[in-house]
């Protein structure tokens, strides 16, 4: 049996120092080496467990038995809801309905800036509603390169708009999960991270538009950007204070989405054709893929032109056709996750397995066995799962053959090989992090600073869910040590909880397992490293601006803003 020590040598920030090696072994070998994903997290894991066995001294055993139980999470539920995601969106191409929905999108504008906004930030917000864990990311991905978006500007787009609602993402799993550790009632966590996420959500269309079309593209859609990020705002803020923790990211991107299709019937931006004719030029000399939507040639203008001719050539049949996959999504995981009976069937059927030769073999610092040996077979109620009933229904509503269905899936398999390996790679990776308790020693570490914890507070949620890919995760890790650590430090432990939560939100970009996601949807899995550092810095800054918020909020200079309970 093996007891969890944050200092294992004799020193904390000395044993957390040791802790960090492996993420700095995963950050270089990504950032500066520019090694593939897979590869990148096999040299993390290494050293992940060479750390947990020379310096916390865990067993072989129990370390490698980590391992395997992180692998095996990686890949169901995890991977298997990005694969069932992308296997869906690859249903409606082999129906024909991916043109249609192009050309739906363009109806509302054909402003490739604003079709950033619309699809990366308010779609792909509803997708993580609702579905959460990579799907967001994947379905939207492909949509922008089918709208002619180069592979590399695509993804990025999408990580960077996958920040805001990641917070309420899964109807609102990550603060349910804080609030059941904690024991602080999770509406009331939700609460306090309405208050911060919501001027992320504010900025974040405009940074869109700056990565899609630099300045220029600021000084010709500011307009829309602005509305859309402050209607989100304002709907977060009020749901998430209000309303439900749960309904937070589905009433704030449909009020997104409402408020962009109002301002967007009296006003249109200028410059539309020059930002598409940029973004062609970049897709044609970024490496060659296969566009899931365009030609593959041709002029801007023909383009557009085709894409218009199409859209006006929208029957309202074909239009509810196309947008049917997604309503059919909103359907199933809205009975799923909010009516009582259907939720409580769905986890119901979970199995609950101690995994063989690690349950109850190892001990928090407290004593208590840790609960993460108990692997969570969501066999039904997994997003994933639900997926694939979802994907079963498009099928039959395209009048797809099941040959054609079962090629579909057997070729999304082997697109997302290396993916599976990745992201195997990376759960692993955290498991033996979190296990050996090289996790709680860098917690430990940085809650230890006293006042400036307020301030440090976003990046323990930042570093958890960049490790694991999830911002539950993260807060699985961080809510109860934020916790401890703000009451003793005198500080709220409800904004300390929240902090780890919105922290969580801008590590999600720079994730091994959500940049392996990206890439493998736009067709350049192996370019992860390329994704990184495009994303590194946009995270970083994010972060500056949470921590900056919080530490005000813990002070009378914002202190204002929080909600009282």
């Amino acid at each position: 049996m093996f007891q969890q020590d944050p200092e294992p040598l004799g020193s904390l920030w000395l044993s957390a120092l040791v802790a960090l090696l492996p993420l700095v072994a995963i950050f270089v070998t990504l950032g500066a080496l520019r090694w593939k994903a897979h590869w990148a997290g096999l040299a993390a894991l290494v050293v992940a467990v060479v750390v947990a066995v020379a310096a916390f001294g865990m067993p072989v055993h129990l370390a490698l038995l980590s391992a395997t139980e992180g692998a095996v999470f990686g890949l169901f539920p995890i991977m298997w809801i990005v694969f069932t995601a992308i296997w869906l969106y690859q249903l409606t191409v082999a129906a024909g309905r991916f043109e249609d929905l192009r050309a739906a999108f363009g109806l509302i504008s054909d402003d490739p800036r604003v079709q950033a906004i619309i699809i990366a930030f308010c779609f792909g917000g509803l997708l993580e509603a609702l579905a959460g864990f990579g799907a967001p990311v994947a379905i939207t991905g492909v949509m922008l390169m089918a709208l002619g978006f180069s592979p590399v500007r695509a993804a990025v787009v999408v990580l960077l708009a996958n920040t805001a609602p990641v917070a309420f993402g899964a109807v609102g799993t990550p603060i349910i999960t804080a609030g059941t550790l904690t024991g602080i009632p999770y509406n009331e966590i939700g609460a306090v991270v309405g208050h911060q996420t919501p001027v992320l959500a504010f900025i974040v269309p405009t940074l869109l538009v700056l990565l899609v079309d630099g300045k220029r593209g600021v000084r010709q859609v500011w307009p829309v950007a602005l509305v859309i990020g402050l209607a989100f705002a304002v709907a977060q803020w009020l749901a998430a204070t209000y309303l439900s923790v749960e309904l937070t990211d589905i009433v704030a991107s449909l009020a997104g989405l409402a408020a962009g299709v109002v301002l967007l019937r009296f006003w249109q931006p200028r410059g539309g054709a020059e930002a598409m004719e940029t973004l062609r030029i970049e897709r044609t000399a970024d490496a060659p893929v296969e566009d899931p939507g365009g030609d593959g040639g041709g002029s801007v203008a023909t383009e557009q032109r085709t894409l218009a001719e199409r859209s006006q050539a929208l029957s309202v049949g074909r239009l509810v056709m196309a947008f049917a996959p997604y309503l059919l999504i909103i359907v199933v995981f809205s009975v799923a996750k909010l009516v009582g009976p259907v939720s409580t069937f769905l986890t119901g059927t979970d199995i609950k397995i101690g995994w063989p030769g690690l349950d109850g073999q190892v001990l928090g610092a407290s004593g208590d066995p840790v609960s993460t040996t108990t692997y969570s077979f969501q066999w039904l109620s997994s997003p994933g799962s639900l997926l694939l009933i979802c994907g079963i229904g498009v099928a039959v509503m395209y009048r797809l053959t099941p040959a054609t269905a079962v090629r579909e899936f057997a070729a999304t398999a082997y697109k997302l090989r290396f993916a599976f390996l990745t992201v195997a790679t990376v759960l692993a990776l955290a498991y033996v992090m979190n296990l050996s308790g090289q996790t709680i020693s860098i917690g430990t570490w940085i809650a230890g600073t006293g006042a400036a914890f307020a301030f440090l507070s976003p990046i323990l949620g930042w570093l958890g869910t960049a490790v694991t890919g999830s911002d539950t995760s993260a807060n699985a890790l961080f809510a109860t040590l934020q916790q401890t650590a703000a009451e003793q430090a005198g500080l709220d432990p409800h904004l300390m909880v929240a902090a780890n939560t919105s922290g969580g939100v801008v590590g999600k970009m720079i994730s091994p397992q959500n940049l392996t996601i990206a890439a493998t949807a736009v067709g350049i899995a192996g370019r992860e490293s390329e994704l990184f550092r495009r994303t590194i810095l946009w995270s970083v800054g994010l972060l500056a601006v949470l921590c900056v918020l919080v530490f005000l909020q813990s002070t009378p200079v914002l202190g204002w803003m929080l909600p009282t309970f």
